[in-house]
């Protein structure tokens, strides 16, 4: 059965972010992912960590920035990431540095670098070697303290011009880095809404190896994944079938919205799910 992380980026929206630790933990969840943890001090994550009795299972590298108060503001200012980005590579480092730094901490054993959006006028094909180079720089580092590095596809609708978009183009990369401590990061929102055929991807995918974590929420809403037009029931009996062992991140939006208690009442599916 798969185990399942709750994403504080996502739920619980009506608490301040700290509160949603405790309200995870008292859903039943064990592990959780988000995108970002810098705003808050290392320290105080632990402790919310440690007193919930959770494990923190994944988090993003910085979208950008060379100080923490640019790379507070990155994400709304409508940076992606910079991993494709050959004028910026200093700053690319600096967000890679601070992520493990953070991931020592909170005893993070994976994070997801960014790929970032296509600079216009540039070929995508024109920046392979650099985004390889990159990753390859970045994994070299991460292996110094046991932490893996996730590629994710994202979907072109809701992030147009991202440089990653396709589970074949992940895969073509890992091939290129050849990096045992990189892997693909599989949100099957992402991957039904640009490609489709989702059934057919993890079987072909999940029997390398080289998927390290999944995602889920329902298409096209992004919402819990007991509607839409993924069949999530037969998803999980097929994630039992091949074996997947590692963590299923909850990143989707409540329905219920930030109304007080929504998401723990659109938490039913899990209910079934685990039965």
């Amino acid at each position: 059965m798969p185990r399942f992380a709750a994403n504080l980026s996502f739920l619980y929206p009506e608490l301040p972010f700290l509160d949603r630790f405790e309200a995870a933990a008292r859903d039943g969840f064990s592990a959780v992912e988000y995108l970002f943890p810098y705003a808050w001090p290392k320290e105080e994550l632990v402790a919310r960590l440690r007193g919930n009795g959770l494990e923190q299972v994944l988090f993003n590298a910085p979208a950008a920035g060379t100080e923490m108060a640019t790379v507070l503001s990155a994400w709304d200012a409508g940076e992606r990431g910079l991993t494709c980005r050959a004028e910026r590579q200093a700053e690319f480092r600096y967000g890679v540095a601070l992520a493990l730094d953070y991931a020592a901490a909170l005893a993070c054993p994976r994070i997801h670098i960014m790929a970032g959006l296509v600079p216009d006028g540039v070929l995508r094909e024109s920046l392979l070697n650099h985004v390889a180079n990159n990753l390859r720089w970045a994994c070299d580092l991460a292996a110094q303290q046991g932490v893996q590095v996730m590629i994710e596809p994202i979907n072109l609708r809701d992030m147009p011009g991202y440089f990653l978009n396709r589970q074949d183009h992940a895969h073509e990369i890992l091939d290129a880095v050849n990096a045992p401590n990189l892997q693909a990061q599989m949100d099957l929102y992402h991957c039904q809404v640009q490609e489709g055929d989702v059934a057919t991807k993890l079987r072909r995918y999940l029997p390398t190896g080289r998927v390290g974590h999944i995602q889920i929420a329902s298409v096209p809403e992004r919402q819990e994944p007991d509607g839409g037009e993924l069949c999530y029931p037969y998803v999980f009996d097929l994630l039992d079938e091949l074996g997947y062992a590692g963590w299923v991140g909850c990143e989707y939006r409540p329905r219920l919205g930030a109304r007080a208690g929504g998401t723990t009442d659109g938490l039913a599916w899990r209910t079934k799910v685990l039965s």
